[in-house]
């Protein structure tokens, strides 16, 4: 399974808690228990969806900082659920991917699985966070 693909599987996971805002330790176990799925690949999943979840508020208030004319309740649940997967790989995550491959990595997530325009909107909001950290805001 390649990065990209874990990446997938965690967003899946991701978007599913972001409509029940419970975490479903079934479908995690499900998803860890495929046979395809190294043991490397497991631990990447199971850390980044339970960091994503443990970080969720938090991640929230990044993104809600960064919206302009936008609430975070007006925001795609996919998109949602993308930014923050991005957002914990580049803030929390211990794996160090350079932020420039964690963003692109989302703007082709926003590509495959969102709207038309989400991926210019994933981007503008990742920038944005990214050049805040690097300016110091």
């Amino acid at each position: 399974m390649s990065r990209r693909q874990a990446r997938e599987t965690v967003l899946k996971l991701e978007f599913e808690y972001e409509f029940q805002k419970e975490k479903n330790d079934f479908t995690l176990t499900e998803f860890l228990g495929s046979a395809d799925i190294d043991d490397e690949d497991k631990e990447f999943i199971n850390y980044e969806y339970n960091g994503i979840i443990e970080h969720s508020e938090e991640l929230n208030k990044i993104i809600e900082s960064h919206l302009k004319s936008f609430t975070l309740n007006r925001i795609f649940k996919m998109d949602l659920a993308i930014i923050k997967l991005a957002l914990f790989e580049i803030m929390f995550s211990k794996y160090e991917t350079p932020k420039s491959v964690v963003i692109n990595e989302a703007v082709e997530l926003a590509k495959k699985f969102s709207t038309e325009k989400s991926y210019s909107f994933v981007n503008g909001i990742l920038a944005s966070v990214v050049n805040g950290e690097i300016n110091g805001n």
